[in-house]
């Protein structure tokens, strides 16, 4: 199992990203959460096999219908053993 942390930037906000990125990790098995970040992006954090987070990775440039991406920041992080499932914060 491996954990990335992800920043998401551009027009992200009031566009369903957040609901957006729990339906994808849902279908990519990963647990962790999304927020909104004070600076405007959206911040995720997944943890799960590797595949599945390289495929969450690769849609977030596009993100939901309405979302103009304009950039995507990923850094390896430590696993969280205590996170079961998805949450939006």
């Amino acid at each position: 199992m491996t954990a990335t942390h992800i920043s998401i930037y551009g027009e992200v906000h009031r566009v369903g990203f957040r609901a957006w990125a729990k339906d994808q990790a849902q279908k990519d098995n990963l647990s962790g959460w999304v927020r909104k970040a004070a600076d405007g992006s959206i911040e995720v954090f997944l943890q799960g096999e590797e595949e599945g987070i390289n495929n969450f990775l690769s849609l977030c440039w596009d993100g939901p219908k309405m979302a103009y991406v304009d950039d995507v920041l990923a850094q390896e992080a430590k696993t969280d053993n205590s996170t079961n499932g998805f949450r939006m914060l």
